[in-house]
C-alpha cells in the first residue's frame, strides 16, 4: 500500500479541487446546491487575491481527499481562527488515515499562524465524521446555531436604505478629525 503525502494545493489542482468537491456535494446529498467551476476555483483561490488555501491528500500519485480553509478573527480570543469549509475523503480511503493526517497538517498550519482555534461544521446526521472528530477531541457547539442570507434575500439587504444616516469621522488635512455625515 503506497503512502499518504499532503501538500498545499496549487493552480493546477483546481480540476482536482472541483472533482473533490462535487464528491463532498454528493456524499452530503447536497449536489443540487453545487454552482462551483473551475474558473471560480482558479480565480478565488489562486488569483490576486486568494480568498482560501488548499491542501491535498496523495496516496501514491491519486488524490484521495482534500481540506479547504480559510481564516478568521476570534474578537472574544484575540487571535485568528483557522475555519475549515471543507474537508473530503474519497469514500473507499475513508478510516485509511487521509482525514485524520488532513486534520493534523491543518492544525500545525493554525499553531504556526498563531491561531486559537480551529473550526468547522458537520451535518447532524453525519454520526460517522461526529465519532471521528469527537475522538481527536472536538467539541460540537450545538447551542450556535448557523446563520446564512443568500439569494434574493442577500440581495434585498444589500440594496435597503439605512433607517437614518450614521455620524462618521474623517480624518482632514493635517490628520486633524472632522465629523461628517455619511
Amino acid at each position: 500500500m503506497a503512502s499518504l503525502s499532503i501538500r498545499r494545493a496549487t493552480r493546477r489542482d483546481v480540476p482536482t479541487i472541483v472533482r473533490l468537491i462535487r464528491g463532498l456535494a454528493e456524499y452530503e446529498r447536497l449536489a443540487h446546491e453545487m454552482e462551483a467551476t473551475a474558473g471560480q476555483i482558479r480565480r478565488h483561490g489562486f488569483g490576486g487575491r486568494p480568498y482560501f488555501e488548499a491542501l491535498i491528500c496523495r496516496r501514491g500519485r491519486a488524490a484521495v481527499g482534500f481540506a479547504l480553509y480559510f481564516f478568521t478573527y476570534s474578537t472574544f480570543m484575540g487571535r485568528p481562527t483557522l475555519y475549515l469549509e471543507d474537508l473530503f475523503v474519497l469514500p473507499e480511503e475513508r478510516g485509511r488515515g487521509a482525514g485524520r493526517a488532513l486534520l493534523t497538517e491543518l492544525a500545525r498550519i493554525a499553531l504556526r499562524r498563531g491561531c486559537g482555534r480551529m473550526e468547522w461544521m458537520v451535518l447532524d446526521w453525519n454520526t460517522p465524521s461526529i465519532r471521528f472528530y469527537r475522538g481527536l477531541g472536538a467539541t460540537l457547539r450545538k447551542e450556535w446555531i448557523l446563520t446564512r442570507l443568500t439569494g434574493a434575500p442577500l440581495s434585498r439587504l444589500a440594496r435597503r436604505r439605512p433607517l437614518r444616516q450614521a455620524v462618521t469621522t474623517t480624518a482632514g488635512r493635517g490628520g486633524a478629525g472632522r465629523r461628517s455625515r455619511a
